[in-house]
């Protein structure tokens, strides 16, 4: 007889935890918000966008959820140590940390513009930087917590027209392995994952016609894009998913990990 495997039941799961997540405000990061906040977690969102941070804000109030909001910039260090010490001050130290942040600049490497370039590396890697030294030095002191950064399958696998987004994920995504190595004597674990297409306004700022939906999940051999095997482009929820698991007890032997979320679109590369 084989036994079957008991559901796991989530609900309550980071009740007395307080998550701190960058580019909260709308897509990716207002999913992670909304899953965090629907297992039991104290929040403190941060965004350079106000009025669409505030707006996710009191939607997720309205259910109960204690919610504390930044706006700011990333990439400017003093402003991202004065979130932090604001929010351990207000709601209590920092338990798990999300950095969704980032910005899209694209176009060809020879024509692209040196302030895209620039502003790709400000967001996508310094902002992470910042942020993820803020909260860790905290986390090192009391000798826990969770860092979970999302980043991008283009980290791994090049994209024409794309050369900036990628190589700033990709910077992230090895800065987090780094991290990982150096914070794992202090219990505390670090991992990203990696969405391939999704759902966003970044997504669709790229589409041009009513099918580039389609198109993305087919692929486009004259760019050397693969489709996506799982034949949908994902939804920010399917991301924030990945990132509560990560950031979970559940995954309490994983870090230094890169997890894709794309659909098999880059076959595991």
């Amino acid at each position: 007889m084989i036994a079957r495997a008991m559901p796991i039941d989530c609900a309550g799961e980071f009740s007395g935890k307080t998550v701190l997540i960058t580019g909260a405000a709308q897509g990716i990061g207002a999913a992670v918000a909304t899953a965090f906040a629907a297992t039991g977690a104290t929040l403190s969102l941060l965004d350079q966008q106000h009025v669409p941070l505030e707006q996710t804000a009191r939607r997720l109030r309205a259910g109960g959820t204690v919610v504390l909001t930044t706006a700011l910039d990333v990439t400017l260090r003093t402003d991202v140590d004065a979130a932090v010490s604001a929010t351990e001050a207000t709601l209590g130290p920092v338990d798990i940390l999300v950095n969704v942040a980032g910005i899209l600049r694209t176009g060809q490497v020879l024509a692209l513009d040196t302030q895209d370039w620039a502003d790709s590396f400000s967001v996508n890697t310094h902002g992470v930087f910042h942020v993820c030294q803020s909260v860790g030095r905290r986390m090192a002191e009391r000798r826990r917590g969770s860092i979970v950064t999302v980043g991008s399958n283009a980290a791994g696998v090049p994209r024409m027209g794309m050369a900036a987004y990628a190589a700033s994920k990709a910077a992230a995504t090895q800065f987090m392995r780094c991290l990982a190595l150096e914070l794992a004597p202090f219990g505390i674990r670090c991992n990203t994952v990696s969405p391939g297409s999704t759902d966003t306004a970044m997504q669709r700022a790229l589409w041009t016609s009513g099918s580039d939906a389609e198109r993305v999940i087919k692929g486009s051999p004259e760019t050397f894009r693969l489709g996506i095997p799982l034949g949908r482009i994902a939804d920010p929820p399917d991301i924030a998913a990945a990132v509560c698991f990560l950031a979970s007890d559940r995954a309490r032997h994983i870090t230094m990990h890169d997890l894709r979320v794309d659909g098999g679109a880059t076959f595991d590369a």
